[in-house]
Formats: structure tokens, C-alpha cells, sequence
């Protein structure tokens, strides 16, 4: 959905009077409370259309726990070859590896689990779910989190899929012009990928969880990490309040504590779509000049989604989607409730004609 001018206007002056409260009185302001014959919400980055429709009836019809329905929802892109941002099938690293990313909150028992740079397990969310429900611990990586899956009964599988081999060859590829490699006969797999699924759910009691989880960047360094598990920056949820969640380029959402951001935003009073938008804002406010055009504007993209206690949802985006050429669920995000599962617009802080020619993750 367009944001005219005027809208964005008052958006930033009503975030710029939220930031005038008084702290005191901030965290004293309690959010609506949430009815308890309400319907269960699930909102979700577009990838997550099929999950949310899962994640919406097992709390709906089998009165699953909030967090239990989200992972549940993500699974079903975690188990996908065909998927090849998350899970089996993922896009791997510069060495061929797929190394996996998820964290989770569960909000009425306040617990959170995360696992980065796992190997050999297709599922992640449900290996944080395991670290936050039988540690101590919220993060675990490498080595370390692969043998605690193991140990916990996980079986380990080869997760790189003919199809995601075969992009990292014609990646490799073209490196280098003068190497003794054949360049691929078109540019399909060169450009680097990325994708993540971001899942929050609602249950009619009006208790929340929240989960994301990504194979990360493609042909990234071995051991990076993105948002996607880092608690407050890939997803965020407070009982109190709401949860929020992101997909795109991690390195800047980290700066920003793009989730926990956003909760906090709702924290104040505002719209989860407005939440978003201020997010969104501090995200440009915080990226270095490399990374921005002559205008200001991200040469990136960073999507954030988001739902409150009282159940209200929304999402927003850097740029609007009006290019014919663009998928039909560029620029939307995936919902779930009494109304069925469907995608709503995002909101948006550029029009699309203003997009930088040259994108990256």
C-alpha cells in the first residue's frame, strides 16, 4: 500500500512525540487487552503463505501453544528442496557448505532460543526451540550447536540439494574471467541470494511466539551470521506487547535491533505498520554511505513484519512494488486469521520508480 506524503508526515511526527514521553510513563502505558474469544492471528515475510495456514490451525483447532503452531509454519519451508533460502535445499557458502540460521521467543514463559552456523540439520528453528526449552544457554553455533542437535536426536543429512550445488558451481565460476572454469551459459545463479522465512502467531488466550529462520546469504563468508537468529534483531516478542520479525539484509537490521525496535514502537502506541515504518527509518539512519544512493536511499532491501497483543498486524518495505515484472508477492506479506490465509500489502517509504538500479542483500 502507497504511503503518501502527508501520511508519512504524521507517522514521523507522532514517532517524534512518542519519543518525548517520559520513560516512566511509556512503561507504564498497557497495551490492549487482547479478548479472550478472539481468533488466533499468524503473520509471516510472503514465503510463509502455506505456513501460516498450518500455524493458524493447530492453535485454532488443536489449541496448539502459540510458538509450537509459528515453528510448525516454517517447517514447511525448512523441509522444502525446492526452497532454496532456508532449510534443505539452502543456498551454502563460499565453500559449498549450508550452514543454517533460527532463533524463537516464546512469550508467557519469557524464553528464547537461537542457533547459528549449523550444519547438517534441516530443521534450526526446532534445535533453538530445543536449546531454549533444555539449556540454560539462548545461543548456540558451529560445531557446538550441530553436536547439541545430535545429542538432543536430531539426524544430520546431506542439506545441499543437486539444484543448490549446481548455483554454487556457476557461481564459482565467475570469479574469475582468466581461471580455467567455463563461465555458465546465462547469469541465473550469480547474483547473490538470500532468503528467510519470519513467522509470529497469536493465540485467542493472547499469548504470542515468534520465529525466523534463513540459510543466510549465499556464497557468504563460512561463520557468517545474520539477524535471523539474533535475539531483538531477526525477531522479537513481549507478551505485553507484540512480536515483530525481518527478512533482508541482516547487517543492517543488527545495528538497529530492527525487531525489538519495533515491539518498542508498539510499546509507545503505535500501529504494528507504523512500528514497521520507524524501523525502516532507523535502519537508513544508521547505514554507512557505501550502502546508499546519491539520495539517501538503501541500496538494500530490509522487510519488517510485526503483530500486537490487541490484533492488530501490518508490515512494511523500502520500496513500492508497482514494476509489472516483480513476482506477485513482491511487496507483500502473509496473513492468517478468521479470514483465511491470504498476503497484504506492505507499506512503503519510496516508490518504485525511485529504486536503485543496482540491489544487493
Amino acid at each position: 500500500m502507497e504511503l503518501s506524503r502527508r501520511k508519512f508526515l504524521e507517522i514521523t511526527a507522532a514517532s517524534a512525540a512518542a519519543s518525548t514521553l517520559p520513560m516512566a510513563k511509556v512503561a507504564g502505558k498497557s497495551p490492549t487487552p487482547r479478548n479472550k474469544t478472539a481468533n488466533p492471528l499468524v503473520v509471516a515475510s510472503a514465503n510463509g503463505l502455506p505456513g501460516v495456514a498450518v500455524a493458524y490451525k493447530k492453535m485454532a483447532e488443536d489449541n496448539a501453544d502459540p510458538l509450537e503452531a509459528a515453528i510448525a509454519g516454517v517447517n514447511l519451508q525448512e523441509l522444502d528442496p525446492n526452497d532454496q533460502g532456508v532449510g534443505l535445499g539452502g543456498f551454502p557458502n563460499e565453500l559449498g557448505v549450508v550452514q543454517l540460521d533460527a532463533s524463537c521467543m516464546h512469550g508467557p514463559s519469557k524464553r528464547a532460543g537461537a542457533v547459528g552456523a549449523l550444519e547438517g540439520i534441516a530443521t534450526p528453528s526446532l534445535v533453538a526451540k530445543a536449546v531454549m526449552e533444555h539449556t540454560d544457554h539462548i545461543f548456540l553455533v558451529g560445531q557446538g550447536a550441530k553436536q547439541f542437535a545430535l545429542k538432543m536426536g536430531f539426524k544430520e543429512q546431506d542439506l545441499l540439494t543437486e539444484k543448490s550445488r549446481q548455483a554454487w558451481l556457476d557461481w564459482r565460476r565467475t570469479l574469475n574471467p582468466g581461471d580455467n572454469w567455463l563461465d555458465p551459459d546465462d547469469d541465473r545463479f550469480i547474483q547473490q541470494s538470500a532468503g528467510t522465512i519470519n513467522m509470529c502467531a497469536l493465540d485467542a488466550k493472547g499469548d504470542i511466539g515468534s520465529v525466523t529462520t534463513t540459510s543466510g546469504l549465499s556464497w557468504k563468508i563460512p561463520g557468517r551470521v545474520g539477524d535471523s537468529p539474533i535475539i531483538g534483531a531477526g525477531q522479537y516478542c513481549d507478551n505485553t506487547v507484540g512480536a515483530a520479525g525481518s527478512t533482508g539484509r541482516g547487517e543492517a537490521n543488527i545495528k538497529v535491533c530492527g525487531a525489538f525496535f519495533v515491539v518498542e514502537m508498539m510499546r509507545r502506541g503505535m500501529h504494528p505498520r507504523e512500528a514497521c515504518l520507524e524501523a525502516l527509518k532507523r535502519t537508513i539512519e544508521m547505514t554507512e554511505s557505501r550502502l546508499l544512493d546519491e539520495q539517501g536511499r538503501p541500496t538494500f532491501y530490509v522487510n519488517f513484519y510485526a503483530l500486537s497483543k490487541d490484533g492488530k498486524h501490518g508490515g512494511a518495505t523500502f520500496y513500492g512494488p508497482s514494476a509489472a515484472q516483480r513476482p506477485r508477492s513482491y511487496g507483500t506479506y502473509a496473513v492468517a486469521d478468521d479470514q483465511g490465509p491470504r498476503l497484504e500489502k506492505l507499506y512503503y517509504l519510496f516508490e518504485d520508480y525511485e529504486r536503485p538500479r543496482k540491489m544487493m542483500f
